[in-house]
């Protein structure tokens, strides 16, 4: 079965997304459109996660709130407490806890360093590969019988 550790290694991306708590939500959008990604870490030291900031967190409390993105800090408006997962958890694991706490990105930790962040669409399309994977497999037992 396909860990967290795999997920990141598919991306193929090795860059991490992050930007300070002192940055406008507006620099913050801007680093999200140019990247096509819904979600940026906090960051004040390499490796020490404050926060993430996702396009629900602009959406529900920049925009719904008529609050100003030019002059609101990321600080202000992202999630605080970052759920994560080990490199070695299971693509399962990292669904379920996805699932339970209605999250859609989780940073992964490898030996206390970050390596990644996940979205919901990268555990996604593993399940649906490895579902391809087993129904290939299920067809040819069968035809083989």
């Amino acid at each position: 079965m396909a860990t967290a550790r795999d997920l990141i290694k598919n991306k193929g991306v090795s860059q991490i997304l992050a930007i300070s708590p002192d940055a406008s939500v507006q620099e913050a959008i801007k680093l999200m459109a140019d990247h096509n990604v819904g979600a940026v870490l906090v960051e004040t030291i390499v490796d020490k996660v404050q926060g993430i900031l996702t396009e629900r967190d602009v959406l529900l409390k920049v925009d719904a709130n008529s609050r100003n993105a030019k002059e609101t800090k990321v600080r202000d408006v992202m999630t605080q407490k970052v759920l994560y997962v080990e490199s070695n958890q299971s693509v399962e694991e990292c669904m379920e806890l996805m699932n339970s706490k209605s999250i859609r990105h989780l940073p992964v930790y490898e030996n206390g360093n970050l390596v990644g962040l996940i979205s919901v669409r990268d555990v996604l399309r593993e399940v649906i590969a490895e579902q391809k994977n087993m129904i290939s497999h299920l067809e040819n037992y069968i035809s083989g019988l």
